[in-house]
């Protein structure tokens, strides 16, 4: 896979938002829309933006193709919803229950999943730009594929998650728990790996860490060492 050619896509990134934004708007015609937010709710295609559902209960909700930007959703119960191809502009899902949750193809920009539990979660060929994971627990869940450029995941669980070929230039994982991580083909330049122990993960290579940040409390996996300019500067 050509990284170079795939990186940043900011301006794809825009462009799809705004077709979503606008396919959405007639969701609300559409049976379904004007269903209170319950549990097994469906609000296929839904325009749902600027809501506050914190504390919900959402559980297996079906939210596929949906506008839910700058809602809402913190500690909310989410557990088995689908949000595929949702857009997720500065929405926050902070403490919220998102296990077993299909994000794949869905658009994110500023918002905040901190704390949230994303055990098992499935966000393969997600497109978030500077979201926050700080503290989540993202157990086994699967971000294969994904673009997550400058996305922070300070402190997170990513154990035996798989992020092959994810693209993540300057995403942070300092002091994230990363055992079992497969981070085949990814793509990670200038992505901080200060605190972290990667002592466990599979499918890193020497000429991936080469362009990476890490420091003096970083654990490699044996046979890689540290590049000459760790640590990188503060940005």
């Amino acid at each position: 896979m050509d990284h170079v050619a795939r990186k940043f896509r900011a301006t794809p990134f825009l462009a799809l938002a705004s077709l979503i934004c606008v396919a959405a708007l007639p969701g609300d015609a559409q049976a379904g829309c004007r269903d209170r937010p319950t549990a097994a709710v469906d609000w296929t295609g839904c325009s749902k933006e600027r809501l506050m559902l914190n504390g919900s209960d959402l559980t297996a909700g079906i939210f596929e193709n949906a506008y839910l930007s700058g809602s809402g959703f913190d500690a909310a119960r989410m557990a088995g919803a689908n949000l595929q191809r949702s857009e997720l502009v500065r929405s926050s899902f902070k403490g919220a229950d998102l296990t077993g949750a299909n994000l794949e193809k869905s658009l994110a920009s500023r918002a905040d999943f901190s704390g949230a539990t994303l055990k098992g979660a499935r966000l393969v060929k997600a497109e978030f730009l500077r979201v926050r994971f700080v503290g989540a627990d993202l157990t086994d869940a699967d971000l294969s594929s994904g673009d997550f450029y400058r996305n922070d995941f300070t402190g997170a669980q990513l154990d035996g998650a798989d992020l092959h070929d994810a693209i993540m230039p300057r995403t942070v994982f300092t002091g994230a728990t990363m055992a079992g991580v497969n981070l085949t083909g990814a793509f990670l330049l200038r992505t901080r790996f200060d605190g972290a122990d990667l002592s466990a993960v599979t499918g890193l290579k020497q000429s991936q860490l080469n362009q990476a940040c890490g420091d003096a409390a970083t654990v490699l996996p044996a046979g890689l060492t540290a590049p000459a300019h760790w640590p990188c500067p503060a940005e």
